[in-house]
């Protein structure tokens, strides 16, 4: 993976709180067969970015009206595939926040790299022994 493919894939990854948070179906981030993993939070597995993005819509007020990706970490699997950890920051319009973890897989496509697979991991619990 050469320097070019790190800030694309780093920027499709930041590019998703921007759209979400200006309202936006983050749709040329996924593949059109992503699966979007919110498990850990009650939602199963949605596949497909409409999915994705009508469950988003259905949280209503329970969106965060901030999304922030951060420490990113990319690890190559292929030539055409790259695995991503990253945490992901949401503000809540009374002030309050979470932190997850993002674990994606992202594969080249014809139209540049997209997201094919993400689990959100909600972080809810300080650092235990």
């Amino acid at each position: 993976m050469d320097l070019e493919d790190r800030i694309a894939i780093t920027e499709l990854i930041s590019l998703h709180g921007h759209l979400v948070d200006a309202g936006e179906a983050p749709d040329r981030l996924f593949t059109p067969d992503v699966r979007y993993d919110v498990s850990a939070l009650g939602g199963g597995v949605l596949v497909g970015p409409k999915a994705v993005w009508e469950a988003g819509l259905a949280l209503g007020d329970g969106n965060p009206v901030a999304h922030h990706v951060t420490n990113v970490v990319l690890t190559e699997v292929g030539p055409d595939e790259v695995a991503s950890l990253s945490k992901g920051l949401g503000v809540m319009a009374d002030g309050s926040c979470g932190s997850a973890t993002y674990e994606d897989t992202l594969v080249r496509t014809p139209a540049g790299w997209r997201i094919s697979y993400r689990k959100v991991l909600p972080r809810r619990r300080p650092l235990q022994r």
